[in-house]
This record gives structure tokens, sequence and C-alpha cells, in this order.
């Protein structure tokens, strides 16, 4: 799932430290691939930390019923075969498209159907200091922090999240995470037409996308 997706289960806590560890191992990965840290089992005696490992957790959690779900397999799967004639040519593996598709499209649903809002998840970042999370990292294993923070103050900055309610842009944020992979992902002729592909997508999505949200929460209180 997808940063507004991961914060819809928690919109309502008043712990940004949990909030921002439910986001966490995105923002790592988005900052440099090449990042790889398990804190899953760390325990430290700040409370601040604390609750990063906690939602670093809960991240974790979620992402596995999401991508165990039916609905992540029936749709991913669904979104590759609609967008293959989309891609000719393009280097991009279907597989990986129909995966970051699907998340942006519920993204941009919780957003437009007001079930979360960029504004209250952009005040959760800011209400994090960054000597905690600093602390957390280097705890966590990473010795080298200021690669991450350099991409984590961008991406609060430029509040890019936002875009995500405009359902023409869903192509471009698509487009975005490819060229971390791929220098030249698509053509304009691709982007246009995969713009097609996932408007008419997440119209059909619009009545039953909540689905797998009250599923994943079912799973969580049962766990």
């Amino acid at each position: 799932m997808n940063f507004l997706s991961h914060f819809y289960f928690d919109r309502d806590t008043d712990n940004c430290y949990f909030i921002l560890g439910t986001v966490l191992p995105d923002l790592l990965k988005n900052a440099d691939k090449t990042i790889i840290i398990h804190p899953e089992k760390l325990e430290h005696p700040d409370k601040n930390v604390s609750s990063i490992i906690k939602g670093w957790n809960k991240h974790l959690e979620v992402d596995r019923y999401f991508h165990s779900s039916e609905f992540f397999i029936t749709h991913s799967h669904q979104l590759k075969k609609l967008l293959l004639p989309a891609i000719e040519g393009s280097p991009v593996k279907p597989f990986f498209l129909g995966h970051i598709a699907l998340e942006l499209i519920l993204d941009n649903l919780l957003l437009t159907t007001n079930e979360v809002t960029a504004d209250g998840f952009y005040d959760h970042l800011d209400g994090c200091r960054e000597p905690i999370v600093d602390e957390f990292l280097k705890a966590a294993g990473l010795k080298e922090t200021a690669i991450f923070f350099k991409f984590y103050d961008g991406f609060k900055k430029s509040r890019y999240l936002y875009s995500y309610s405009q359902t023409k842009e869903i192509a471009y944020a698509l487009k975005r995470i490819c060229m971390r992979i791929w220098q030249n992902p698509f053509t304009p002729e691709n982007e246009n037409m995969m713009n097609e592909v996932l408007i008419t997508y997440r119209a059909s999505l619009i009545g039953n996308f909540g689905t797998i949200f009250d599923e994943i929460e079912n799973k969580l209180i049962n766990a």
C-alpha cells in the first residue's frame, strides 16, 4: 500500500511518531533503494522511538495482508493486462506497473472520497522532531542518515501527495515512481494511453474499494 492508504488505518491517532513509522519503510526506499534496515524486534527506552518501531511493524503487517488479498491479486492483474497495450516499447515490467497503479488509485480514492486528508498526513510528519527520527535510524543500524533527511525534507516541502487527488495526475505519479528504476520509462503516447486506462479503472473501483480496507482492518483487530 502507498502512503495515504497506510495512514488510513491510524488516521485518528494523535501520535505523530507512530504515523511516521507506518510510512517510514516506503520513505526510506524512496530516499535510497539500497537502504535496508530491520528494526522489527528493536527495543528502545525512548517512548517516541518505540512508537516509530510500532508503526514500522504495523506497516509490515498491513502490507502482508494487502499483498496476499484476493483484491490485490485480482485488480493488480487486471490493471497489468489493461496497461499492456499502453506501455508498448516501455522497459517497465507490467506486473510492477499493475501493482503500483492499484496502490496509487487507492490513495486517490481515499482523498477524493474524504476518507483521509493530505493535511492530516503532513501535519503528523511536521510534528516529528528530527533528532528522534535520527535516533531511530541509527539504533536500527543506519550510520549515515543525511541522504534520508535530504529526501525527507524535500518530501515534506513538496506536499506532493496533494496531487493524488487529481485523477489525471495518477499516470504522472506512476511515471515518477518508475523513473527511480528506469531512466525514460514512458513516451508521451504511453502516458496518454495509461491515463485513459487508469481513469476508467478508478471509476470501476469507486463503489467497492472500501472492502479491502474493511478486510484488512478486521484482520488487524483479530490478529
